[in-house]
């Protein structure tokens, strides 16, 4: 398996209109897209385009979100993950599960509209590491 191209940073924060304002005003940075709900992973999302990436603002929809015990620990938010693309999310999934490695749950559908599955930080190096089909269209 190859590593693809860093799709985007996750950056975790309380309200993701106070994240875009800053970077409004540090960046020059506007939204790709408005921000929208994913009721299945419990977080509402929001991506500001950078050059060669893209940085993906995550807030949490309740206290049961994945995302809400990251913010309880970081009151602010900060970086929560990096997602690489691969060409293939089954031959990739089935390349971890074969060196051992731990992923958080099953594939599922994320922001972009393609399969995703997780790495547990504790498997990369303290980084929770999202992997992600590339797009068949641009995002």
């Amino acid at each position: 398996m190859k590593l693809g191209r860093l799709n985007h940073v996750g950056v975790a924060t309380p309200s993701i209109e106070r994240s875009l304002e800053t970077y409004r005003t540090l960046f020059g940075a506007e939204p790709s897209s408005p921000p929208f709900d994913l009721p299945a992973q419990g977080v509402r999302v929001c991506f500001v385009d950078a050059p060669n990436s893209q940085i993906e603002l995550i807030e949490p929809l309740g206290a049961d979100s994945p995302v809400a015990k990251f913010i309880e620990k970081n009151p602010q938010g900060g970086q929560h993950h990096v997602c690489f693309e691969v060409d293939d999310i089954d031959a990739a999934r089935a390349h971890f599960e074969g060196l051992g490695t731990r992923i958080l749950g099953p594939t599922r559908i994320g922001a972009h509209g393609t399969p995703i599955f997780f790495l547990h930080p504790k498997d990369t190096g303290g980084t929770l590491t999202e992997i992600m089909e590339s797009p068949k269209q641009a995002h």
